[in-house]
């Protein structure tokens, strides 16, 4: 499995690199047609023109879906070994298996907020994948605070775990429980309940759902510090998925005494739910591929070079200010609110903001490393600000990114230490890493600001997305 999985790597790996190639250089930015520049971070001579930044962006975006679809496959079939032997050991390596697929999908959130497939990605009536506004398969793939009653068995947590409708559940409950309501669960079952009742937070598919499953809740009360909200995430037992032959009759649902179909019903709602996780991950996957993905066509074409650098621009200040530091973020921050961290169940928190920061530098450095290590590296906005004249700009922007970086690395250290982000938000002593972490995220929002406008494009509002911060 291992040998397939590096073939596929090494596939993917060929043929982005295969497209990093420069142009004739006719096409840069203006005032910086035919002038070479210093790379800051080496001292080396560079020339790149607004068109070699686009197509490496472009490459680098096929290139962390492309992985994040590869660790999809591979958490499906660890999924696959641990339904058919649900022992704690196989239980655990699943668990490991969602978490590896987290390391390159939150490196992906940059190509975000910038009308691209992830955002706007769906089939038009003629069966030919289009852009639309807000049609496309974010949520189903991340979508976060989920309501977590309509999919299985919850403990009631003041109501925190159930949708904002409550009358949006099933009559038997949640979708696992209720036999008469959905006979068979599948992919077709999953998607029709998604967004159940016009209810946003009736999330059935994705990372989330998937995650839910495997760890359940999180069962730390939210409140004051005197809560002493303790360090383990979710409680959720391998005996939840029991459907072996030698495991009959031990079947539960938090507590013993559960049939054998609803184990049975909750094994093919994980798998169900990874199917449609690889499903929407290689449509976007498909859009993104160099050479004949509908969307990198469209992005790389030489007609639109200035829109398509506003668009990495903008996605690049958007996940900065208003959803990484304020929803992510500063929502769980100012109510200390586990519900409201990202990665709830799991308390993989601290990675999803580490990496989500992680996917912004990559857009500024035109640079990504691979799932298998491999460092891809191409022109990037550092080296157009530098040929454009504006040298000090781009170690500005360089310097805000590192301290963005560094901070997001105590939250991440402080979680591997045993303080995961729900307790660091709650322990005073802890809130100043998260604190500091959002300055710097609205501080680097100010200088990619400072960029767009020296590189005289035009892009929509950095910061309407949160209403976190007055604005």
């Amino acid at each position: 499995m291992n040998t397939m999985k590096n073939i596929a790597l090494s596939l993917i790996a060929a043929a982005v690199l295969a497209g990093c190639g420069g142009d004739d250089g006719k096409d840069g930015v203006a005032g910086a047609q035919g002038v070479a520049g210093q790379d800051g971070a080496n001292g080396t001579s560079v020339f790149v023109t607004t068109q070699d930044v686009i197509n490496t962006n472009a490459q680098h975006a096929y290139a962390v879906y492309a992985d994040s679809l590869i660790a999809a496959k591979a958490l499906k079939e660890q999924l696959a070994i641990f339904v058919a032997n649900p022992t704690d050991a196989n239980f655990t390596l699943a668990k490991q298996s969602w978490l590896a697929a987290r390391e390159p999908y939150g490196q992906s959130e940059v190509f975000r907020f910038r009308e691209g497939p992830i955002d706007n990605l769906t089939k038009n009536d003629a069966g030919n994948w289009v852009l639309e506004p807000e049609a496309g398969p974010e949520g189903a793939i991340n979508a976060w605070p989920l309501a977590e009653a309509l999919i299985d068995y919850t403990q009631d947590m003041d109501g925190l775990q159930n949708p904002e409708n409550p009358s949006s559940l099933p009559a038997g409950g949640n979708i696992i429980a209720d036999i008469t309501s959905f006979p068979v669960i599948d992919k077709a079952t999953i998607q029709a309940q998604f967004e159940r009742g016009d209810d946003e937070a009736n999330v059935t598919s994705g990372y989330h759902a998937i995650e839910f499953l495997l760890w359940g809740q999180d069962l730390n009360a939210d409140g004051t510090y005197t809560a002493n909200r303790d360090y383990s995430a979710g409680y959720r037992k391998a005996s939840d998925f029991y459907t072996i032959e030698n495991q009959m009759g031990q079947c539960t649902s938090g507590e013993a005494g559960a049939a054998n179909e609803i184990c049975l019903r909750r094994a093919e709602y994980l798998l169900a739910a990874a199917d449609l996780l690889i499903d929407d991950l290689k449509s976007v996957v498909d859009a993104w591929t160099p050479g004949s993905g509908f969307h990198y066509v469209a992005f790389t074409q030489a007609e639109t070079q200035k829109q398509s650098l506003a668009k990495i621009l903008e996605g690049m200040g958007r996940l900065s200010y208003g959803e990484l530091a304020g929803e992510r973020m500063s929502i769980a921050l100012r109510t200390d609110s586990q519900e409201d961290e990202h990665s709830c169940f799991s308390d993989n928190t601290h990675r999803d903001i580490f990496l989500n920061a992680k996917g912004i530098q990559n857009a500024f450095n035109g640079q990504y490393t691979r799932f298998d290590g491999e460092v891809l590296q191409g022109a990037s906005v550092y080296d157009l600000l530098v040929v454009a004249g504006h040298p000090e700009l781009a170690n500005k922007l360089r310097g805000a990114l590192e301290e963005t970086m560094a901070k997001a690395a105590v939250i991440d250290t402080t979680a591997k230490l045993g303080y995961s982000f729900d307790v660091q938000i709650q322990q005073p002593e802890l809130k100043g890493a998260v604190t500091h972490t959002i300055e710097a995220l609205k501080t680097q929002t100010q200088v990619i600001k400072e960029v767009i406008e020296a590189l005289e494009v035009t892009t929509g509002d950095l910061e309407g997305d949160t209403d976190e911060f007055g604005g």
